[in-house]
């Protein structure tokens, strides 16, 4: 990304060619994509907070690509949407079930996020019969993405922290006796199992749940309850885990 940024105040210009293919691999663990993401959001936020003011002192660029940089490519994109899914969605959202004052109008908490989430998913048609799952999973994980683009912001404690991705090949370990594969097996710990920052966001929706489930006049009860059941399979450790076979 600090590539990119320093490019496009130079003046370059990138193409994008949709017809070339990589091949990649998938985290071959939870923990291992919580990392990941961590990463990914940590550093964005980091670098947007050292090269601000270089952006908008560049000389060599338009404000209206400044503006595009600083807006599209950093703010909106690597620090607003972040943070707004997770704090609006997991926590503002079903906080107002307790306060029958707050109405949240239909048009901002669902008839927008479901027409972006179609839009985007009508680009991988396959992806269609997993689309609950995966908002459900996306809301989730935004509690480690908030997380690490505060502290990318902020530059606290594990803004430099840069822990590889284990992929599916690392995970294996694989070694070779008389021509023979050998395949070691994971041990996972209880600490390395439970996650206790996503435990209590799900009792605290699972609590917001029943709440409405009692007292509320609505069906909103049924997204908090899915909700929290997602953080528990994430915080047990149920989700991405590999167990090798020989």
């Amino acid at each position: 990304m600090d590539l990119s940024v320093r490019a496009s105040l130079k003046g370059w210009k990138f193409v994008f060619l949709s017809s070339i293919q990589v091949k990649s691999e998938l985290p071959s663990t939870l923990k291992a994509y919580r990392y990941q993401q961590h990463r990914w959001s940590c550093g964005p936020a980091n670098l947007f907070r050292k090269v601000v003011m270089e952006i908008f002192t560049n000389q060599k660029v338009s404000l209206w690509t400044k503006l595009h940089i600083v807006y599209s490519f950093f703010f909106v994109r690597k620090i607003v949407v972040h943070i707004n899914t997770f704090v609006f969605y997991c926590i503002v959202l079903p906080a107002t079930v307790m306060v029958p004052e707050v109405v949240v109008p239909k048009w901002s908490c669902v008839y927008i996020p479901c027409i972006m989430t179609l839009l985007k998913a009508v680009g991988t048609p396959r992806s269609l019969p997993l689309l609950v799952f995966w908002v459900l999973f996306e809301n989730t994980m935004s509690l480690h993405r908030t997380k690490a683009t505060i502290i990318g912001l902020l530059e606290t404690s594990r803004v430099n922290e840069w822990i590889v991705t284990e992929k599916l090949g690392d995970a294996l370990l694989k070694d070779k006796i008389g021509g023979t594969k050998v395949f070691k097996k994971y041990r996972f710990s209880i600490g390395d199992r439970i996650d206790m920052t996503e435990l209590i966001v799900g009792f605290y929706l699972l609590f917001c749940g029943c709440y409405d489930f009692m007292y509320g006049k609505s069906y909103f009860f049924i997204f908090l309850y899915l909700q929290a059941i997602t953080f528990f399979i994430l915080a047990f450790g149920y989700v991405g885990t590999f167990v090798p076979k020989s």
